[in-house]
C-alpha cells in the first residue's frame, strides 16, 4: 500500500494550558506525549520547546533533554526541531542554534519576510491579535540560513504561508542551498496575512511547488484540521496533526493528547486506503541519512 508519512506537532509556541489542559509544556510531558504520539503511528515528531514557566523557549538545553529523552525511550521517530517561535518574541539567532548545536535531521524553515496577523471580531467591534510577525529582512538572510542547514545536514521543512513565499522557494533552489528532493509544508488557516485553508488553494500551492517535492499542510483549528485531510492525501500529499494545530478531536470535545489525534489521523489514512510509513520508511522516502544526533 502507499505510504503516507504522519507528522505530529506536539506543543507550538503560542497556546499554553488554558486553551487545553492537555497540550504539554515541560519535557517530561513532551516526551511522554511524543511517544504516544509515535506508538500511535508518527513518523516524525515536530518539536518546541518552553521554559518553566511554559513560554517558548529557543535554549538548547530544553531541546536536547527532550531529544535524549525520546531517545531514551527507544523512539526512533524523525525529529523536527523547531526554528520557529517569532510569534511569540523570539530573536532569529536564537532560534536557529538547534540547527549548529543539535544538527537535527530535520528542522523548520519558514521562508518569508512575514505575516499579518490578525481578524476583526464584529460583535466586539475591534481587531483581535492584531500583529505583524517578521521572520527575514532580506533575502540574502533567507539564503544565510539555508546555507546553515545545508552545511549542518539538517534537511529544511519550507514553511510556506502564502503563494508569494514560492518566490522565495525557488530563489533558494536556485542558489542551490536547498537538499532535494524539497520538503514543504503548507501552513493554512491562521487568520490575517495567511492562505485560507481550502482545497482550491491548495492546488494552487502545490502546482507552484517541483513535482518530486515532498509536502504536508499544517491546517490550522478545529474546523480546518482533519477536514483537509481527505483532499491531502488524495492530492499525494502527507499529513501533519497534533495539539499545536488543533485542541479538539471532533466538535467540541478536547483532545486529551497528542497520541488521541494521531490514532484518528491514522484511522482516516487507512480508511482511504493508505498506510502511515514507519520511520524508517519515512527516511527513504526524503531521503534522509538516518542520523539521531542530540
Amino acid at each position: 500500500m502507499e505510504r503516507v508519512i504522519v507528522t505530529c506537532a506536539l506543543t507550538g509556541a503560542q497556546q499554553g494550558k488554558a486553551a487545553n489542559p492537555a497540550l504539554p509544556e515541560q519535557p517530561d510531558e513532551i516526551i511522554a506525549q511524543g511517544l504516544a504520539a509515535w506508538r500511535a503511528g508518527a513518523a516524525i515528531l515536530h518539536l518546541h520547546a518552553r521554559d518553566a514557566s511554559g513560554r517558548a523557549t529557543g535554549d538548547v538545553a530544553v531541546f536536547r533533554r527532550i531529544v535524549e529523552g525520546l531517545r531514551a525511550a527507544g523512539c526512533d521517530a524523525i525529529l523536527n526541531l523547531s526554528t520557529g517561535g517569532a510569534v511569540a518574541g523570539l530573536a532569529l539567532e536564537e532560534r536557529l542554534k538547534v540547527v549548529p548545536e543539535l544538527r537535527p535531521e530535520i528542522a523548520s524553515f519558514s521562508v518569508g519576510g512575514g505575516s499579518l496577523l490578525g481578524r476583526y471580531d464584529t460583535a466586539a467591534g475591534k481587531w483581535v491579535n492584531d500583529r505583524f510577525v517578521p521572520l527575514f529582512a532580506s533575502h540574502a538572510e533567507l539564503e544565510r540560513v539555508a546555507r546553515v542547514f545545508r552545511d549542518h545536514g539538517t534537511r529544511p521543512e519550507l514553511e510556506v504561508y502564502h503563494a508569494g513565499m514560492l518566490n522565495n522557494l525557488r530563489d533558494l533552489r536556485a542558489r542551490g542551498v536547498l537538499a532535494e528532493p524539497l520538503l514543504v509544508n503548507f501552513v493554512m488557516g491562521i487568520p490575517g496575512e495567511v492562505t485560507e485553508a481550502t482545497v482550491r488553494n491548495l492546488v494552487y500551492l502545490v502546482d507552484g511547488i517541483p513535482p518530486d517535492a515532498a509536502w504536508l499542510v499544517s491546517a490550522i483549528g478545529a474546523r480546518n484540521h482533519f477536514r483537509m485531510l481527505g483532499a491531502v492525501l488524495a492530492m499525494g500529499g502527507h499529513v501533519r496533526v497534533g495539539l499545536e494545530d488543533n485542541l479538539y478531536l471532533s466538535p467540541g470535545r478536547l483532545a486529551q493528547g497528542n497520541g488521541e489525534i494521531v490514532d484518528k489521523a491514522v484511522r482516516i489514512v487507512r480508511d482511504i486506503g493508505f498506510e502511515p510509513a514507519s520511520s524508517g520508511e519515512a527516511r527513504v522516502i526524503l531521503n534522509l541519512t538516518g542520523r539521531n544526533e542530540a
